[in-house]
């Protein structure tokens, strides 16, 4: 048996009863590393599971799922996941070479960060599609997201921004050279995607173009949710570009049309007072 296991977005004990169960019957235990972090380490852990865990990094899973899967064919294995198993379509792909090999699998969810960003106040069925903000390099600088972000903005949605972790990363020339060499992990900030966002905005205005977002829509940034030390905060486009959230990981909501409710909790959280007053107010249904 496959089983793949959502761990929660905070610490050990985020996992499951179920979950844990499923780990402590496992012979291997493999720990997903690439499309999330928990906020505690590999150590913490395999304390609390009490079992050993085998780092999975998107190499070995891209380039050895086959024997990972193999080796589900002749004993019970599990993947453990940061949030929930299907929060990231790349373990859609596992489930299906599963299937294909015959070998029975099974799905212990969790909370993840496309749920619990509700922590801030803003009603999840008033989402529109989920982004991702990738970092901008020197020659690529891709904008096609904030399309979707514009076209949830007409309809009156809320868009979930998942921002850009870069783990075991190669520079171009190491790469190039075939040198096992990696890069320091990055995880974007809430600074850093606001940046982009001004940077995008201003670009179509020179286009000729009218966006619907701009520097002062409200924003809500968040930072480690589920974590103890989770920290939300609301203000313009243009604030968010400047506050200080500390750690990763980050994630950043472009505001719709908000219910008075989700504007009074926003307020919990507001880096301003005043910006409420001047602005949100437009915007609520």
């Amino acid at each position: 048996m496959l089983y793949l296991v959502g761990l929660g977005l905070g610490d050990a004990k985020d996992i499951t009863v179920k979950g844990l169960e499923a780990v402590r019957r496992c012979r291997r235990v493999y720990l997903e590393a690439y499309t999330s972090v928990l906020t505690v380490g590999k150590e913490a852990l395999e304390e609390f599971y009490g079992k050993e865990l085998i780092l999975a990094d998107r190499e070995m899973v891209e380039q050895e799922a086959d024997s990972l899967l193999k080796e589900a064919g002749v004993c019970d294995v599990a993947f453990l996941v940061v949030g929930d198993p299907f929060g990231a379509t790349t373990h859609s792909d596992l489930v299906l070479r599963a299937v294909k090999l015959g070998i029975p699998y099974k799905i212990i969810h969790n909370a993840s960060i496309m749920n619990a960003v509700g922590c801030c106040g803003l009603q999840l069925y008033n989402f529109g599609e989920t982004v991702s903000i990738v970092f901008w390099t020197d020659t690529w600088k891709p904008e096609s997201f904030f399309d979707k972000i514009e076209k949830n903005r007409q309809n009156g949605m809320h868009t979930l921004c998942l921002l850009d972790i870069k783990v075991k990363e190669q520079s171009l020339e190491n790469l190039m050279k075939g040198r096992k060499i990696y890069e320091p992990p990055r995880y974007m900030s809430v600074n850093q995607a606001a940046e982009q966002l001004l940077a995008i905005i201003q670009n179509r205005r020179l286009q000729g173009v009218k966006p619907e977002t701009t520097e002062d829509t409200i924003c809500v940034g968040l930072a480690r949710v589920g974590a103890p030390d989770e920290k939300i905060a609301s203000g313009t486009l243009q604030q968010m570009s400047t506050v200080e959230l500390g750690a990763p990981l980050h994630s950043l909501i472009v505001t719709g049309n908000m219910h008075p409710l989700e504007l009074e909790m926003l307020k919990l959280f507001s880096v301003d007072s005043s910006t409420f007053e001047n602005n949100a107010c437009q915007r609520t249904t």
